[in-house]
């Protein structure tokens, strides 16, 4: 599976053709995109990623539990978690009553960057 990488200005004209029916949806269209391998990297703080690797190491049954394991405001883990969930990298489970459960889903990146020109792609393996 590759992350969709292309910038706002191409996911506009994709949609715009795609409404208009001058083309048809992508195979890919329903899956996350980052406008660049920057955006990417952005999100993979190393905050970010030692709250990712806490999720797949201790396997918390929700998002309170995941910010008293990270030492983080509930509020704030809520918000790193949303960003996670809408990238792909973290899927939140139905849990026990309301309670949401975090589950890693990407685990391993590679990135493939032709260093002179803007065709990048990240592949999820």
């Amino acid at each position: 599976m590759k992350l969709k990488i292309q910038s706002m200005k191409e996911l506009k004209t994709e949609i715009l053709s795609v409404a208009r029916g001058t083309h048809r949806a992508p195979h890919d269209a329903g899956q996350a995109s980052f406008e660049s391998i920057e955006a990417v990297v952005r999100l993979l703080t190393p905050e970010n990623r030692h709250l990712l690797s806490m999720i797949d190491e201790k396997r918390p049954s929700s998002v309170a539990e995941l910010a008293r394991l990270v030492g983080r405001a509930e509020p704030n883990v809520s918000r790193t978690l949303s960003k996670l969930v809408e990238s792909g990298f973290v899927r939140l489970q139905p849990g026990s009553g309301k309670a949401k459960v975090p589950e890693v889903i990407i685990r391993h990146l590679t990135i493939d960057m032709d260093v002179c020109r803007h065709k990048d792609h990240v592949i999820v393996a």
